[in-house]
């Protein structure tokens, strides 16, 4: 009996999935767990494997096409099986839910259709199609500060597009682009529809459930990190052979989990019905990549020290960015953290992420202007906001929180206690 091939949900808010390329191609012998595919979910790309064996006679979504989760993409049977009256997806449109794994009734064969004229050859990845070629707005962006010619860049990205990793090889290869043209081109395009990607949608879909269902409050302060700054020269001092340092960012996310052990009234999730509070702090750590925002989770945070939390940190991020993260890594959060300092940026708010309750906006910390014991001096500051979920935290509760990490903040070794 053949069997359908799936998309399937391979994370746990996944709708729909992007096919990245096929692993295997038609005619191609599979055997049970072999990796069809590679496909783009809304947090990263993952591999989907066989749920039976024989030849992979059909593909009925090519890469870069999208399909609900259930739809049928592919078909596995035997050489000479009958699969007519096998139907897919084909170019994201939708199909019929099934389960993974469905056997397949064989039908007559129809009878045989004229033969086509034969296509015309399909443009070549990262080539134009139509006179444009396929490419990121960020790839687009590093290309015209490189001087990268795209129309010779290979994409790797789906359905062939050109992203900022093919740009970047492209620059160390040496591809260069043509001279400017002067003047304005009658026929250049005036904008751009980019499709959306998996976690662009996500987003979208999510944050809309944030900003206007949770009722939403903020509470900001002002922390003097002069102590950091100093705990942070003097630990990289004593990492200096180890050849690892820590950031101001790893002692921040480590005094946020120490104060949410304190405090489990802000280390909750809102559910219907009733406020899941957690013993443990697993600490939401976003991330900036290509398509958008993840945050990868430091599970234990409040159990762990400085340089484990930082190392977790960027082990994480690098593999966010490179879209290898596994569910289990970016789902479950008590409490996240988002740090924009390293871009300048003095305040912000950030989002909740349903069902957290709770999310801290990080800024940069500059050197400002304050009044210490009647004379005007200069210190480092840094303004960190709240963002509350006022179902699960009230203001006292909030304000308590970020007094206590404020002062492990001004006096890190609070954060030992």
């Amino acid at each position: 009996m053949a069997t359908k091939v799936h998309m399937e949900a391979l994370s746990p808010t996944m709708e729909e999935g992007q096919l990245v390329r096929w692993l295997k191609s038609e005619g191609d012998a599979v055997t049970n767990g072999d990796v069809l595919a590679e496909i783009e979910t809304d947090k990263a790309t993952m591999e989907l494997v066989a749920r039976g064996e024989g030849v992979l006679r059909r593909i009925f979504l090519q890469a870069g096409g999208t399909a609900p989760v259930g739809a049928v993409i592919g078909v596995i049977g035997g050489a000479e099986e009958d699969i007519s009256g096998v139907e897919g997806v084909t170019g994201g449109a939708a199909a019929p839910a099934a389960e993974a794994t469905e056997p397949v009734a064989s039908v007559p064969p129809p009878p045989p259709a004229p033969a086509a004229a034969p296509a015309s050859p399909a443009p070549a990845a990262g080539q134009p199609e139509g006179g444009r070629v396929k490419a990121s707005p960020l790839a687009r962006r590093l290309a015209d500060e490189m001087g990268v010619d795209l129309s010779h860049v290979s994409g790797s990205g789906p359905g062939g597009r050109v992203v900022k990793r093919d740009v970047e090889a492209a620059r160390g290869a040496g591809a260069s682009a043509p001279p400017p043209a002067t003047g304005w081109a009658p026929d250049a395009a005036e904008f751009e529809d980019v499709p959306t990607s998996q976690m662009r949608k996500t987003i979208a879909r999510r944050l809309v459930t944030s900003i206007g269902p949770v009722p939403t409050f903020y509470l900001t302060v002002d922390v003097d990190m002069g102590r950091v700054i100093e705990a942070r020269q003097s630990i990289n001092a004593m990492l200096e052979r180890s050849g690892t340092k820590v950031s101001i960012n790893d002692i921040v996310l480590k005094a946020v989990a120490a104060a949410l052990r304190q405090h489990p009234n802000c280390n909750a999730q809102w559910h219907d019905g009733f406020i899941r509070r957690f013993n443990a702090v697993h600490l939401g750590v976003a991330v900036a990549v290509e398509d958008g925002l993840i945050t990868p989770i430091v599970r234990n945070a409040d159990r762990k020290g400085i340089v484990q939390i930082g190392n977790e940190v960027r082990e994480l991020a690098g593999r966010a960015r490179e879209k290898k993260l596994t569910p289990e890594e970016y789902t479950g959060a008590t409490f996240s953290v988002s740090n924009l300092g390293m871009f300048g940026i003095h305040e912000f708010t950030a989002i909740i992420n349903p069902p957290e309750a709770g999310i801290l906006a990080v800024g940069g910390v500059e050197d400002t202007p304050v009044a210490v014991d009647g004379q005007v001096v200069v210190r480092p500051r840094m303004r960190i906001t709240m963002s509350c979920d006022h179902r699960v935290i009230d203001g006292a509760q909030g304000s308590r929180f970020l007094q206590t990490l404020k002062g492990m903040l001004e006096e890190p070794t609070a954060i030992l206690l």
